[in-house]
């Protein structure tokens, strides 16, 4: 029997594109899927403090098509509401939702993204209370391990901010600096410094820092980062960003970070 299948399976591969056919591989999908988990000692966004200094539990998916569209939603756990408005407000949740278009050019050196990103805090809120949910759009240039980004708040408030004089805060906006170098042996040095400039509202605007190390460890990847800002805090006037527990968010300090992608 062993014989006689030899000869068969000889005798197909020999007919004209009998062989060929079998042997082509499948056309890869235009489609990926892709997850990813993060612990963190802290939720820290644009260098303020999101859980009062406790740990938050992050994750996502991303749809992505090669073409270069993409879709993707994002959550983590939060307390800044609750901290700083006090009674009244129950919205233990971040949820986000973005989109967007992102391609290379230049032989890949270059890259750049094109999207908008949906801040959305469900929870419940007193009668009066400024909606936190906030939507901005945004565009990002890159060079190999150097970008920029911008983003501009195009909702009628910023993260529930007003002016000063009760406006509203929309064009608010964000300019980023970023860089991740390969270090080799899954070491990556990372930097940022960006400024958040809130419409109409100087008291609330401020520039963030940070510079971080993450290492591949196989079943993920570790990081410490510090953060620090310029933000007003508690001692300042007035404290913007001071919290009902007496905490500076904006407060220099360290992140440490577990993540893995899947």
């Amino acid at each position: 029997m062993r014989t006689a299948s030899v000869l068969v399976a000889s005798t197909l591969l020999a007919l004209p594109g009998i062989g060929a056919a079998q042997s082509t591989a499948p056309a890869a999908s235009p489609h990926s899927f892709t997850g990813n988990f993060t612990l963190a000692s802290e939720y820290i966004y644009r260098g303020i403090g999101q859980t009062n200094r406790e740990p938050a539990v992050q994750g996502g998916f991303d749809y992505a098509h090669a073409s270069g569209f993409y879709v993707g939603i994002w959550a983590s756990n939060i307390s800044w509401l609750s901290d700083t408005a006090g009674g009244g407000v129950s919205a233990p949740f971040e949820v986000d939702l973005y989109g967007g278009y992102k391609n290379s050019f230049a032989g890949g050196d270059w890259n750049y993204d094109l999207g908008v990103l949906r801040y959305n805090y469900p929870g419940t809120f007193p009668p009066g209370f400024v909606d936190p949910d906030t939507t901005e759009v945004y565009a990002s240039i890159g060079w190999k391990w150097l970008s920029a980004k911008y983003s501009y708040a195009v909702s009628s408030h910023l993260f529930g901010f007003t002016g000063t004089s009760g406006e509203n805060t929309r064009g608010s906006d964000y300019l980023e600096l970023n860089a991740a170098y390969d270090l080799g042996g899954g070491w990556e040095l990372a930097g940022h410094v960006g400024h958040q400039k809130v419409d109409g509202n100087g008291d609330a605007s401020y520039t963030d820092y940070k510079i971080g190390l993450t290492k591949d460890v196989g079943i993920g990847a570790v990081g410490v980062a510090y953060w620090a800002t310029n933000a007003n805090g508690c001692g300042d006037t007035p404290p913007t960003y001071c919290n009902a527990f007496n905490k500076d968010l904006g407060e220099g300090r360290v992140l440490a970070t577990f993540s893995k992608t899947f």
